[in-house]
């Protein structure tokens, strides 16, 4: 953690990353600061790179996107993946990795036929391995 950073901006920090929408009034109650302190506060971790957005997270099955893939692939042809999982709607993450493999690409989609559609799209960039997930146990966990 950056020496700069004390206590407050750390609960400022947990307190946005459990809820984005959380508004500046009931920040400062929470950490018994005036609301242009807070703002100030929250500025100043803008400014530094710390909070980089504002975000919503999704209830994936609700969206018909409750099937989550991972792939390792490897690859030669590094720009072209990438070019490809940019564009595609059903990557979420893509990691450059060390190891056998050199990329890991998390996918999700409505069903099993979809994750296979999507191995036949990238079987072109080389040889790749799929893991599903049966069940997720950890999700958007708070890290500050």
């Amino acid at each position: 953690m950056e020496d700069w950073m004390d206590e407050t901006d750390v609960r400022i920090m947990r307190l946005l990353q459990q809820n984005a929408r959380i508004s500046i009034s009931h920040i400062s109650k929470e950490v018994s600061m005036s609301q242009p302190s807070v703002r100030e506060r929250m500025k100043r971790l803008e400014e530094r790179g710390i909070i980089t957005g504002y975000t919503a997270t999704y209830q994936r099955q609700a969206l018909d996107r409750g099937t989550t893939a991972f792939f390792l692939i490897k690859t030669e042809q590094c720009q072209a993946l990438v070019d490809f999982c940019e564009h595609s709607p059903a990557v979420t993450d893509m990691h450059r990795i060390s190891g056998e493999y050199n990329y890991m690409i998390t996918v999700q989609t409505a069903s099993i036929e979809e994750v296979g559609q999507f191995q036949d799209a990238i079987i072109k960039f080389g040889p790749s391995k799929s893991l599903i997930s049966l069940k997720n146990l950890i999700e958007n966990r708070i890290v500050i």
